[in-house]
């Protein structure tokens, strides 16, 4: 295992990622190249340079830092995951990008007696899948497609260990919270809606939550001197996936939209 893994933020109080009160550690580098990211500065593996609008220079983007710095880091808030029954969440980035360090910092997580949540793209050989879940509490999974086809035209990488890996967490009855991030001219439709709910039929999920499309991420590609291809695309609200929260809850999937 690497002495050190390269981390861009470490996000505190935050309370959308997980249960109560949680710190965030977001591990740069992702295997997958989704045309619609909202954080690009997380694909790349290594610390880059991003301009800095505000400062009006270009910034270091990423860095590495050691097991021991992480652990140090987030548990200066002890004292709020108790109270709230919060914890540390690790993201990304694909926090499996850098699995073997990222399953280490869970286990002494753990054994701090800290409540662990992670989110992922599930893109990872098995093996390692099934070490890295084995110290997650609750696992937020992405799927973003359900064909094959379509899942690698848009990401660049094969949808099959995904849904193998989704299979492995289901079976190893693993906390778990399924989401779509709904992408406009991508997955979105009442067809798109149909295929996905035919597909967790198959899997027994019967709960999915739906991320709508959103422009957060638009000014970074700039700053990346990188091509945004969802340029003056508008983003979803909630009222527009009304008609695929519904064509979900008709094939008996309870379904939430963020």
């Amino acid at each position: 295992m690497k002495d050190q893994a390269c981390i861009f933020n470490i996000q505190k109080f935050s309370i959308h990622d997980g249960p109560g009160i949680r710190t965030v550690v977001f591990f740069k580098g992702c295997p997958l190249r989704c045309y619609w990211c909202s954080n690009p500065e997380s694909q790349n593996g290594n610390p880059e340079q991003m301009w800095d609008t505000q400062k009006n220079q270009h910034t270091m983007v990423g860095e590495y830092k050691s097991m021991d710095e992480i652990i140090h880091e987030v548990m200066k808030d002890e004292a709020f995951y108790e109270e709230s029954d919060g914890g540390v969440t690790l993201s990304g980035g694909e926090v499996l990008y850098q699995a073997e360090f990222a399953t280490e910092l869970l286990r002494q997580l753990k054994a701090k007696g800290i409540h662990t949540a992670s989110e992922t793209t599930g893109f990872s050989k098995a093996e390692t899948f099934n070490k890295f879940i084995e110290q997650v509490d609750l696992l937020y999974f992405d799927v973003k497609h359900h064909d094959e086809a379509q899942h690698k035209a848009g990401t660049g990488v094969s949808l099959k260990p995904i849904l193998k890996n989704l299979a492995i967490a289901i079976e190893q009855k693993q906390k778990l919270v399924v989401r779509i991030p709904v992408i406009p001219h991508y997955n979105d439709g009442p067809a798109n809606a149909k295929a996905f709910a035919k597909l967790f039929n198959q899997m027994n999920i019967t709960k999915v939550e739906l991320l709508p499309f959103h422009q957060f991420g638009e000014k970074k590609y700039a700053s990346l001197d990188r091509e945004y291809e969802m340029q003056d695309i508008p983003q979803l609200h909630t009222e527009d996936l009304t008609y695929f929260k519904e064509i979900l809850e008709e094939n008996n999937i309870q379904c939430k939209v963020h």
